[in-house]
């Protein structure tokens, strides 16, 4: 565990390295927009009045919008996934992992699907509110079928395994969906499930960034609980931690945050799988920094991510998953090898 002294500093050095990434994301893409400009459209943005040039207007519609829900996804799932590592008191867990992200990724597709046969399209809610609801009817099924018949309540193990069984069956009509599509829609479904911000806009980012604060506030009270989860459940019921209410409190913010981002942006996964993983290894398992700093460290992940994939082959840009999954498939393999396993 890293010195009192270096775990102070980790939370500043993270939001100061936040606020960096956001302007450089927000600064450099397809076209590149100076200092001078950032600042002009800022102080529009504000009301002074003036005149905007295209680049300005690029940075206040696209860019910043764009930045921002960034890191309000990043932070969405990286304390989804400090979450529920520490629920399940296992370090390898994903936020996904019961039914959300597959739900989510299903109701997308079945929105492409059936909205092409039907001509059903009613504006720019209609795919995040199918989505969400994909991703909470899939945890619902998670929580009902991990229910024990003796005693009405769900084992964090059983909830896990069911949560892996539900995005197999979940993924499966994924894959039954764009077999049935036709060429667009198909391509719509395999670009959304790897995921996208290009689609943000002020709206997103209100809704999303509501949503992650609200969420996050509940996750620092939890944290206490949570640590105390981490020596046992016989142990954390003798501290007073009411274990099944903190049980459906933790899987109720993560669907929430869970939910709400991926239905914006598409599946993106190893954020909430590395973030809180690396942390860990820095400060230690205290859950009252851990779940703070993984809001930042997502941020900040899913920011550098953003830019990579605007920046590679532009003036296209590539899906986001890919990225993340290109950088966190070998960290995380790195990861499991080493010798030293915290937590």
């Amino acid at each position: 565990m890293a010195s009192n002294n270096l775990s102070k500093l980790t939370t500043p050095l993270l939001g100061a390295g936040l606020l960096l990434i956001m302007l450089a994301s927000a600064r450099y893409g397809a076209v590149q927009i100076s200092w001078a400009e950032i600042i002009s459209a800022l102080q529009n943005f504000f009301g002074q009045a003036g005149e905007t040039t295209l680049n300005e207007r690029i940075f206040l519609d696209i860019r910043l919008p764009r930045a921002i829900l960034c890191v309000w996804v990043g932070a969405s799932l990286a304390v989804g996934g400090t979450l529920m590592q520490a629920l399940f008191r296992n370090p390898i867990v994903e936020p996904g992992w019961v039914g959300t992200s597959s739900g989510a990724a299903f109701g997308a597709a079945l929105y492409f699907v059936l909205g092409a046969l039907f001509h059903f399209h009613t504006g720019e809610w209609t795919l995040p509110l199918a989505a969400t609801v994909g991703a909470v009817v899939s945890t619902l099924m998670v929580f009902v079928f991990a229910r024990s018949r003796e005693s009405g309540k769900s084992s964090i193990v059983l909830l896990l395994l069911t949560g892996i069984a539900m995005n197999a069956l979940f993924m499966s009509g994924v894959g039954f969906l764009s077999y049935i599509a036709r060429d667009p829609q198909a391509r719509s479904i395999t670009f959304w499930g790897m995921g996208t911000l290009s689609g943000a806009n002020w709206h997103s980012v209100w809704i999303v960034g509501i949503v992650t604060l609200t969420g996050l506030l509940i996750s620092l009270r939890l944290a206490r609980p949570l640590n105390a989860l981490m020596m046992g459940e016989d142990e954390a019921l003798y501290l007073g931690v009411q274990i099944q209410h903190m049980k459906w409190m933790v899987l109720g913010i993560n669907v929430m945050m869970i939910a709400v981002a991926t239905s914006f942006v598409g599946v993106i996964s190893f954020v909430g799988l590395i973030v809180p993983h690396v942390l860990r290894m820095q400060d230690g398992a205290d859950n009252r920094l851990l779940i703070r700093n993984s809001a930042l460290a997502g941020g900040i992940f899913l920011s550098l991510a953003d830019i990579i994939a605007r920046m590679v082959v532009r003036p296209a840009e590539l899906p986001i998953g890919i990225v993340t999954s290109f950088v966190g498939v070998p960290v995380f393999i790195y990861l499991l090898r080493k010798k030293n396993y915290y937590f």
